[in-house]
C-alpha cells in the first residue's frame, strides 16, 4: 500500500494516525482499514481483540449512540524500525440511552512501521463514568 501524498509529501506518522482515527468516526471502517497493515491486532477497551476496525465500530455501536473523539494531542516516540504514537484527548457523544457525555479521558496507543498502523491499544474511562453516575465510588 502506497501511503497517500500530503502536500507532496509522504504523511508523518502522527498524520497517518490522525486520518486513521478520522475515518474510524465517520464511522468508516474500511477507509479506516485502508491505514492499516491486514491482520493488525486491535486491542480494545476489556482486552477484546479485534483485527479490523469494523470490529470497534461495531462494539461502538452497542455501546454508544454515537461517539467522537476530541483529539488534543499526538505525542511520538520514534524507534529505529517503527514509531509510537499515542493520541492523548476526550470523547463526547451519547449513551444509548441518549443522554449527552462529553470529557470522558482517552488514549490511544498506535505502532506505526513503514507507514501502515501495525498495532493499535485503546483505553478510556467510560466504564468510571458509568460508575459515578450510579452512584458507586469505587
Amino acid at each position: 500500500m502506497s501511503v497517500p501524498a500530503k502536500a507532496d509529501r509522504p504523511m508523518t506518522d502522527a498524520e497517518i494516525v490522525e486520518a486513521y482515527l478520522t475515518a474510524s468516526m465517520i464511522p468508516d471502517p474500511d477507509a479506516a482499514a485502508a491505514y492499516m497493515k491486514p491482520g493488525t491486532v486491535i486491542t480494545f477497551t476489556g482486552g477484546r481483540e479485534f483485527d479490523h476496525p469494523r470490529g470497534p465500530t461495531g462494539f461502538n455501536a452497542k455501546r454508544y449512540r454515537w461517539v467522537k473523539k476530541k483529539m488534543d494531542r499526538f505525542d511520538v516516540c520514534p524507534c529505529t524500525d517503527e514509531t509510537v504514537v499515542y493520541s492523548v484527548g476526550t470523547l463526547y457523544g451519547e449513551w444509548m440511552d441518549g443522554t449527552p457525555f462529553e470529557g470522558t479521558r482517552y488514549v490511544d496507543r498506535f505502532v506505526v512501521r513503514g507507514g501502515q498502523i501495525v498495532k493499535m491499544d485503546v483505553w478510556n474511562d467510560s466504564a468510571e463514568r458509568i460508575l459515578v453516575q450510579r452512584g458507586i465510588e469505587a
